[in-house]
């Protein structure tokens, strides 16, 4: 059977929903349980979606001006796989030829020149600062706290004895010579973390150029396969600014900057440069159809995971994981309405991302408050999706009625048939559809017998002789059930006989309230008159529903009966709900061809809607 049994009106809601890309146009799949809304709406779209062209695919990437704030790239199928690919052998690349060119001859010459200037700078300047302070009599010692000036006679150094016994004048004079050349000294040491900052710098110029000429040539071929894609080429634009201004992290740790005391040296993290490619779907054909049979609110939109670092929380843009609404972006999203509805802030997440059309990425615990770590904001993505909620009808009109937003975002209802009518055309069809699920669940066939208690088996189910139920489940569970049986009698197909005993079966497993109920009445336990008459009393029936089985529970109704005055009782009149008197009405309101004529003590008059009015006397009314 390739056809879908008595949904015509929902196949074509179904078909024109899937079609229309309007904002808004989302389909709402309403009915009972059972009836194959979910396999008819899959089937749909799978056959729709083969036909359209694959979406392009979101990675995110490292943001070198804001790192809080990861960047979305578009990339086309395949693209964002070889993209990643490239990132990675790039930093395995630069960690190799990177030390490669620092170690090489002439980078260290280079490197040896700066350093023999910046010493032979800081020796002038203190050989010129010693020749001063020997001019002055004294001399420049240097100690492990630094330097220190001390006065010299006959070419000693006169202690602080010695110096103690000198005369005041001349030990003045000595004193002023200490003072103006400490003022040179002090100009001098100013001077030394500058010189070492410059020396510092025109190293780090030094690697930078070197780090330079390997970066540059190894990103230019990854310009080359990139090069119609521009934000890809701003990309790697920004990785070679990084890379040139961070190349001492690709050396060898013990050859790196200097690192805190008593601290390990932490080993490098190339995590920046990496790409998190949230959909890879290259390998599948068409748009995507994903069907989510848990949506909660990160299953649908994401998340960012955290791992502990330094004893703290952290995050970054490589732990963020896609969510269903992400792998369907471009194609369709199949969602069970009811599960929607129980998981907190889904349904809410949801109208958001399609209002705005827009998908972000952001933690539920944070949104609330309930959480306090580091956190990133990643760069929106522009949602193009279609949605398809399945649910019964109660919750469709619910959902309608009190939130204003469902009825501006789920346009389409597609609403499907519990029956069809029973006719030739139908019942043909049915016979085909039982053969399709033999086929499809692998179970015995069955015989002409078979099919037909079947058939009547689903005109039961639907209460009325001229109809046919369309549960699908019921009958599913019906032939599986049937087909167990052929099997244990090792017959080779189903027949009559086992329709009739897994009917039975089904009854049976589930009558324990029905048969307590009839042995209550077998034993007097419960009074049921079946003969006879008596007066205000009557026998009633009650049909109890419990799970699929249901049975009738006979009832004895009394009433209390005495003699009357002759008259006709009104019984809305008696219990305050008739609308008012009757007998304070006109008679002469009404038709007369619709009153009566009576010589006794009263008269009836009545219209299409039944009594109007009781005349106490004789006349027309």
């Amino acid at each position: 059977m390739d056809e879908i049994l008595g949904q015509e009106r929902a196949l074509e809601a179904v078909e024109f929903g899937i079609g229309i890309r309007q904002k808004g146009f989302n389909l709402f799949v309403l009915g009972p349980p059972g009836l194959g809304k979910q396999t008819m709406v899959r089937q749909l779209l799978e056959q729709k979606a083969a036909k359209q062209r694959t979406p392009t695919y979101w990675c995110y990437v490292h943001n070198f001006e804001q790192a809080h704030q990861p960047r979305a790239l578009l990339l086309p199928c395949g693209a964002g796989a070889e993209l990643r690919t490239d990132m990675n052998q790039l930093v395995d690349d630069l960690q190799t030829a990177i030390p490669a060119a620092l170690e090489s001859d002439e980078h260290r010459s280079r490197l040896q020149e700066i350093e023999e200037a910046a010493k032979e700078r800081h020796d002038d300047t203190f050989v010129e600062l010693d020749k001063t302070a020997k001019d002055k009599g004294l001399r420049l010692i240097r100690t492990p706290a630094g330097f220190a000036l001390a006065p010299v006679r006959e070419g000693e150094v006169v202690g602080p004895d010695e110096f103690e016994k000198l005369p005041d004048e001349q030990k003045k004079e000595i004193e002023t010579a200490v003072s103006e050349v400490q003022l040179v000294l002090r100009k001098v040491m100013e001077q030394v973390p500058e010189w070492q900052k410059e020396t510092r710098d025109q190293i780090r110029e030094l690697h930078r150029e070197a780090a330079r000429f390997v970066i540059v040539r190894q990103i230019a071929k990854l310009r080359e396969n990139f090069k119609n894609l521009k934000a890809v080429l701003n990309y790697l634009k920004e990785v070679e600014q990084d890379t040139i201004e961070h190349a001492d992290e690709f050396r060898p740790s013990d050859q790196q900057g200097p690192k805190t005391p008593g601290l390990p040296a932490p080993p490098p993290s190339f995590r920046r440069y990496k790409v998190n490619l949230l959909v890879d779907n290259c390998g599948c054909s068409g748009a995507p159809v994903v069907y989510e049979d848990r949506p909660t609110f990160q299953n649908l939109f994401g998340r960012a995971e955290h791992e502990a670092r330094l004893g703290t929380l952290a995050t970054d843009f490589t732990l963020i994981k896609p969510g269903s609404m992400h792998r369907a972006n471009g194609g369709y999203l199949v969602v069970d309405a009811l599960r929607l509805l129980q998981q907190p802030y889904a349904w809410e997440g949801l109208k958001r991302a399609l209002l705005s059309e827009n998908l972000k990425i952001e933690s539920l615990g944070e949104a609330l408050s309930m959480v306090s770590t580091v956190s990133i904001e990643p760069e929106p993505i522009p949602l193009d999706v279609k949605v398809a909620l399945i649910g019964d009808r109660s919750l469709y009109y619910m959902m309608y009625q009190s939130d204003p937003d469902f009825g501006e975002l789920f346009k389409v209802a597609a609403d499907f048939e519990e029956e069809v009518d029973r006719n030739e055309a139908n019942i043909v069809l049915y016979a085909l559809l039982m053969a399709t699920l033999v086929r499809q669940n692998e179970l015995r066939h069955l015989d002409q017998g078979a099919v037909a208690l079947a058939i009547e088996y689903a005109v039961r189910q639907a209460d009325d002789s001229e109809k046919l139920s369309t549960h699908m489940r019921s009958l599913a569970d019906l032939l599986s059930e049937a087909s167990h049986w052929a099997k244990k009698e090792e017959a080779e197909t189903v027949s009559a006989a086992h329709i009739r005993k897994t009917i039975d079966k089904q009854i049976y497993r589930a009558d324990r309230v029905r048969s307590g109920v009839q042995e209550r009445i077998r034993r007097g336990t419960v009074l049921i008159d079946t003969e006879g008459a008596e007066v205000g009393q009557v026998n009633g029936l009650s049909v109890l529903q419990m799970g699929n089985f249901s049975f009738g529970q006979p009832s004895r109704i009394t009433a209390t009966a005495r003699l009357g005055k002759g008259e006709v009782m009104d019984i809305e009149r008696e219990v305050k709900l008739g609308g008012g008197d009757p007998l304070e009405r006109r008679a002469d309101s009404f038709e007369p061809s619709r009153g009566a004529v009576c010589e006794g003590p009263s008269v009836v008059v009545v219209d299409e809607f039944g009594v109007r009015a009781v005349v106490r006397h004789g006349g027309r009314g």
